[in-house]
């Protein structure tokens, strides 16, 4: 039902599309007939309003990956650096909730590590909207600042490192087996806002897969039971995320850019001194306007590498 209720919506649009392509074309005609040049400078201006919705709904068809149409998880860890790196960690959280929220779509904070003077160490949120996987898919990686350091005396520039990493929620009707051999199970005392009693049980679970080395936690609830439900549906999105990786990766072998996530492969640099400008490294997008990409603004950078990634796997 959630498949068809997506389709059934794709060409709505694209019947939409259709239709007002055709009225204005025809308002064209009968105003150059008539002599009307109102109507065809109105009729003009709508058909231009057009080239984008259609350019939208082209690269839509392009999220047809097995779980683009998944919800996802989002985790952000500061790099070396200690508040610098934890400050601009906190920053990328920042975008991608603005991100999110202004396209519709609901944003849980599932864990979060503060750091000792500022910002996070680490956090993690749950994303859920219409292709939130797809979109973010491509933003796993490192993250580059450069800036003034407002934490330093001297206001000398410093550049500081972050790492994404994004993984769809994994459906339920997806079978993933995990054994109880194969993971450790620790519990700890949560941080961060919550009350008294997060603040003061073992309430938050984290999750070690032994096999992979992958681990995952959960602080967001009180109740240790559920945290550790959710713990758990987040190492399955995280198996499920590899094994998806690896059949890409395979796919993708002879190409030259591979996806591989690590401290040596920065996906986007974000300066703010001594200029202001925001590189998409793979796809060389940039933006001059910083300040508005880290309100939110990363649709350019994500279609960009949406793109890219899509026609590289086709070669």
């Amino acid at each position: 039902m959630r498949e068809r209720t997506r389709l059934e919506q794709q060409l709505g649009r694209l019947g939409d599309l259709e239709t007002a392509l055709s009225d204005n074309l025809e308002l064209i005609a009968l105003g150059e007939e008539e002599g009307d040049t109102d109507v065809v400078a109105e009729a003009e201006a709508a058909l231009a309003k057009l080239g984008p919705r259609a350019a939208r709904m082209q690269l839509e068809t392009l999220l047809s990956g097995e779980a683009d149409g998944n919800d996802c998880f989002i985790e952000i860890h500061s790099g070396a650096g200690g508040t610098e790196s934890q400050d601009w960690a906190e920053m990328l959280l920042r975008m991608y909730t603005r991100w999110a929220e202004a396209r519709g779509f609901s944003v849980e904070v599932i864990e979060y590590h503060a750091g000792e003077e500022a910002g996070i160490k680490s956090a993690t949120l749950k994303i859920a909207g219409d292709n939130a996987f797809g979109w973010l898919k491509t933003e796993s990686g490192v993250h580059r600042l450069v800036r003034i350091s407002p934490f330093d005396s001297q206001a000398r520039r410093h550049t500081s490192f972050s790492s994404v990493w994004v993984y769809p929620v994994v459906d339920d009707s997806i079978e993933i087996d995990v054994g109880d051999d194969e993971v450790r199970i620790d519990t700890y005392r949560a941080q961060g806002a919550g009350g008294q009693h997060v603040n003061t049980t073992d309430s938050a679970v984290r999750i070690t897969h032994l096999p992979t080395g992958i681990v995952v936690q959960c602080q967001n609830e009180r109740s240790q039971h559920k945290n550790r439900a959710t713990a758990w549906s987040m190492l399955r999105a995280r198996l499920y995320e590899a094994e998806l990786h690896k059949r890409e990766e395979a796919a993708m072998a002879a190409a030259a850019n591979k996806a591989e996530i690590g401290w040596g492969h920065q996906i986007r640099s974000y300066v703010l001194q001594p200029y202001q400008l925001v590189k998409d490294l793979r796809t060389g997008v940039e933006n001059t306007a910083p300040q508005g990409v880290l309100d939110g603004d990363l649709d350019a950078f994500l279609e960009a590498a949406l793109a890219q990634r899509v026609g590289t796997a086709a070669q």
